[in-house]
């Protein structure tokens, strides 16, 4: 009985990396190919993505930073998406593989707005063969891997200003 109010104590006093503020936005370029090509809606889940990374590795790393602004520059999909899919008959989703993934950006602030460093991350599949069974499978990975590698360096203050 004694463990829960210690553990409501230890997690009060645990470092807040929940309440970093992360926007994340595309490039002009990268919107223009979604808009020509791959459909706005799939910006709106890579964003969903990369948001959603970030907040678990700043949370598994415990930093605390106040505002993360990320940039998505460029994407590739592993599979057609549902806008390719419409806008050339007879692609075949199951049977259309490419080598995808994805770069970023990112900067981070501290509470009185001021930038504490810099990153940018891309990381793209070479190999077919190694490519995902999923839309987006490559740029997710590039997301993971940006995620935990942007909150590592924050924890070692590895970053460039």
């Amino acid at each position: 009985m004694k463990l829960v109010p210690i553990t409501a104590l230890a997690l009060l006093l645990a470092p807040a990396a929940m309440a970093a503020e992360i926007n994340v936005s595309v490039s002009d370029d990268f919107q223009a190919k979604l808009q020509d090509d791959y459909g706005t809606r799939e910006g709106e889940y890579l964003s969903k993505e990369v948001k959603e990374d970030l907040t678990r590795e700043l949370t598994k790393a415990g930093v605390d930073v106040a505002r993360i602004d990320v940039t998505i520059l460029d994407a590739r999909p592993s599979k057609p998406t549902f806008k390719e899919l419409g806008d050339t008959p007879g692609l075949d989703y199951g049977a259309s593989v490419s080598t995808g993934g994805m770069k970023l950006s990112a900067v981070a602030y501290d509470e009185a707005g001021t930038k504490t460093g810099e990153y940018e991350y891309s990381w793209y599949e070479n190999d077919i063969r190694r490519t995902g069974l999923t839309t987006w499978y490559d740029a997710n990975r590039a997301s993971s891997r940006f995620a935990r590698n942007f909150a590592e360096d924050l924890k070692d203050g590895d970053l460039a200003n």
